[in-house]
């Protein structure tokens, strides 16, 4: 069985995913189709990421790039490159019997793995929102959209969202 690299963000219209190591905005909405996502695969995300999350997650496993060898949170996995994050994380996915590596961040991340992503899994929020953090830009050369789904703004939420499914063109 592939397994799939799918990079999984929330981003305002100015491509912003994070401020000061946080979500600059409350999507409660988001966080469902988050865990939805995610649910019973790995994710590999960076130490930053990691750290604004606090923990690991239920149902999935984490692996962390991180530079800092003293890094070992209870539950989590660390790998010092992206390159062995994406080996780990694939050896993970089979021994769990899934189907893709999620990737959750933050923005180094994304743009490291960008080139050898196979979808993306991205949330556009209609807000601004300033940020310190950006997902790389999506070229309509090297991506098809697949799917966009409109969500209006629900209970706990901060704005209205879409989720857009892209592709890798082959």
């Amino acid at each position: 069985m592939s397994i799939a690299v799918v990079m999984v963000a929330a981003m305002a219209r100015n491509r912003a995913i994070g401020a000061r190591n946080g979500l600059p905005w409350r999507m409660r909405s988001d966080m469902k189709h988050f865990k939805a996502a995610t649910m019973g695969k790995p994710m590999l995300m960076g130490r930053k990421t990691y750290e604004s999350i606090g923990r690991p997650l239920p149902g999935r496993r984490t692996i962390v790039v991180t530079h800092d060898r003293d890094f070992a949170p209870e539950g989590v996995e660390t790998v010092a490159s992206l390159e062995e994050g994406l080996r780990r994380g694939r050896a993970v996915a089979a021994e769990m019997g899934a189907d893709a590596l999620v990737i959750a961040g933050g923005a180094a991340v994304y743009g490291q793995a960008m080139p050898v992503a196979d979808r993306l899994i991205l949330t556009e929020l209609a807000l601004d929102a300033e940020g310190d953090a950006f997902f790389p830009a999506v070229s309509d050369q090297e991506w098809r959209e697949v799917s966009r789904i409109v969500h209006p703004r629900g209970e706990g939420d901060d704005a209205a969202f879409e989720v857009v499914v892209w592709e890798r063109r082959r």
